[in-house]
This record gives structure tokens, C-alpha cells and sequence, in this order.
């Protein structure tokens, strides 16, 4: 009989059947395929290499080798990370980091591939799941012919408080074409006075190629706000 527990999307039970991952390159490669990933060897200790994630630098994925094998460092929700611990002994706390939010997989081929994937796959997420990756991925929702505004976005992104934040995140968008942020305006509906990426003009014009009316700078919030 196998038990399943589930916690959002992850599921605990069997374990697969499937390879074993051994090696720190296997490791590092399998990091290295999730969005915005980069490599790092600091300490200037070879011993030590990390995958780190762009957006804010961190790492979720630290290799080292000890006891003989090579060891795993992934960051984990407290309560997920203890039923890793349950379910198999090479999974412990974190070595030299936060034991409540970190493990430490021990590669001694007892741990089943998938699993691992898994849990690096959780690191990463927790990593990444920064305010600014919300508000972009919220602005990418705003539908065409359609505008928000900074707290509506805010909102969307899990936290009506930080409107503020959206403004911030917009100046420095890193995908102008990916992330409409031309489609945020302010709560009166106004129109940013110089808009960042494309200069003056540029928010306005963009608008009404989508069929957006923009009148003295504003937008006309009941005609075109976007309502889910």
C-alpha cells in the first residue's frame, strides 16, 4: 500500500523506480535548466559551487562534497522539508545553513532521481518567488484593449500594499515587450508623465493602438479598467 500526502503541487508517496542522480554535474545541469540561472563558484573554494538565480542573486542550489559524496543544499518549506526528512535518511537539516527552511541531500544513490528534481525544482521556486517576479507575471495578465492600476496590480500579485513596489518594478522592467507595463496607470487613470521605456508620448501611443482611449494624458477607468 502506498500513502500519498500532498502539499500544493508536490506528492510524497512511492518512490519512482527511476535513475539515481550521483554526480555533482548532474546536479548543476539540472539547475541550470530552470529560467534565469547562473552558476557561481565563490569562497574561491572549488568545493563550493552554487546555482544562483538572476533576479535577486540567490542561491537555491548549493554543491559541495563531504563524508565521501556529493551533498545537495535546497531550500525547503519548513513543513515539506521535515516529510523529506521522514522519508528518507540521506535527506537532513542544512549544513552550515538555516535548518528550519534548508536540507541537505546526500547523493549516496538512495534518493531516487525524481525526487531530487523535486526538490531542487521547490529551492527554486522559493527562490525566485520575489515581489518584482509577481508583479511582472500580474502585469502579463492584464488583457489587451485593457488597463490596471499600480494597487489593482499590487493586488494581483499577492499584496495590495505594495503599489508603490509596482512603480518601481515598471522602471526597471527587463522585457518591455514581454511585460505590457505601458497598460498600469494610476488611480485617477492618468497616464505616467514620462513613460520609461520609449519617452514621452510613448505610454499613450501604445495604448491607443490597442484601442485605448487617452484623453489629456487620462484614461477613462470605467470604460477601460480591467475587470476580472
Amino acid at each position: 500500500m502506498c500513502i500519498i500526502l500532498r502539499r500544493e503541487n508536490l506528492i510524497f508517496g512511492c518512490s519512482s523506480r527511476g535513475g539515481n542522480m550521483k554526480t555533482r554535474r548532474e546536479a548543476l545541469d539540472y539547475g541550470l535548466t530552470f529560467p534565469d540561472t547562473y552558476e557561481d563558484t565563490p569562497f574561491n573554494d572549488t568545493n563550493w559551487q552554487l546555482v544562483r538565480y538572476k533576479g535577486n542573486k540567490k542561491a537555491f542550489l548549493w554543491t559541495y562534497e563531504r563524508g565521501g559524496y556529493i551533498n545537495l543544499n535546497v531550500k525547503a518549506d519548513p513543513e515539506v522539508g521535515f516529510m523529506w526528512r521522514q522519508k528518507y535518511k540521506s535527506v537532513t537539516m542544512g549544513y552550515h545553513q538555516n535548518k528550519l527552511h534548508w536540507n541537505t541531500i546526500i547523493l549516496d544513490g538512495s534518493v531516487p532521481e525524481e525526487d531530487i528534481k523535486k526538490m531542487i525544482a521547490d529551492s527554486y521556486e522559493l527562490i525566485s518567488d520575489c515581489p518584482a517576479k509577481r508583479i511582472y507575471e500580474a502585469v502579463k495578465r492584464i488583457p489587451y484593449g485593457r488597463v490596471a492600476t499600480y494597487a489593482q496590480v499590487a493586488a494581483e500579485a499577492g499584496n495590495r500594499k505594495m503599489a508603490r513596489a509596482v512603480g518601481n518594478a515598471l522602471h526597471k522592467n527587463p522585457d518591455p515587450a514581454g511585460i505590457p507595463c505601458f497598460r498600469v496607470v494610476n488611480a485617477k487613470g492618468e497616464l505616467a508623465g514620462e513613460f520609461a521605456f520609449g519617452g514621452a508620448g510613448a505610454q499613450a501611443k501604445l495604448l491607443r493602438a490597442e484601442g485605448v482611449e487617452v484623453v489629456d494624458g487620462k484614461v477613462d477607468l470605467k470604460r477601460f479598467q480591467w475587470k476580472k
